[in-house]
């Protein structure tokens, strides 16, 4: 323990500078050393933290009942790529006009939706309606970090397998109309 005098004219001879650590102990623990350095360790351990702390941030997708395949498909890999970096997800199915009297529709969607990114996030409970809108949220599964290692289009066989379905139900009811015509030749 010095006297304050004294622990300044050690600094003045070492070219320091005396920085208290502890003012508030009984009695202020004072030390003597280079403050630029104190404070640039300090903005250096903060970076250092920041690096490592990785903020969720929630990444919204909007739909509309009509979406074409490849629309669908495409919106799909995005959600995809969202969840995979760790980020939470908001998928949102927009109504418009007398699109809100076939609610059962865009519910049949947002199911659809659901199912193809079951394996990339979990969803919060039930599609909800808010006025002309319908969403969900996703968070992340853990297991399913982005890693440089795999290709990007390897999400793209089971985003566009989904949509499929669509196309298959239209020739059905087009095969229903033809034998219709058969009879009559």
């Amino acid at each position: 323990m010095f006297k304050f005098e004294d622990a300044r004219k050690k600094a003045n001879e070492a070219k320091l500078d005396l920085v208290a650590v502890a003012d508030k102990a009984d009695p202020p623990v004072i030390r003597i050393m280079d403050h630029g350095k104190l404070v640039y360790e300090q903005k250096k351990k903060l970076r250092e933290q920041k690096k490592h702390h990785h903020a969720q941030k929630v990444k919204e997708v909007k739909f509309h009942v009509n979406i074409d395949p490849h629309d669908y498909s495409y919106k799909i890999n995005h959600s995809i790529e969202f969840l995979k970096e760790g980020d939470k997800l908001k998928v949102t199915l927009i109504f418009r006009g007398r699109e809100m009297a076939h609610k059962e529709i865009g519910y049949e969607l947002m199911n659809k939706v659901i199912q193809s990114l079951a394996e990339y996030g979990e969803a919060d409970g039930k599609p909800k309606t808010f006025g002309r809108n319908l969403t969900v949220t996703f968070n992340p599964v853990k297991g399913h970090k982005s890693s440089s290692a795999q290709p990007h289009n390897q999400n793209a066989d089971k985003a566009v397998a989904a949509p499929k379905v669509t196309p298959t139900e239209a020739p059905t009811e087009v095969a229903d109309e033809t034998p219709k015509e058969t009879p009559e030749s």
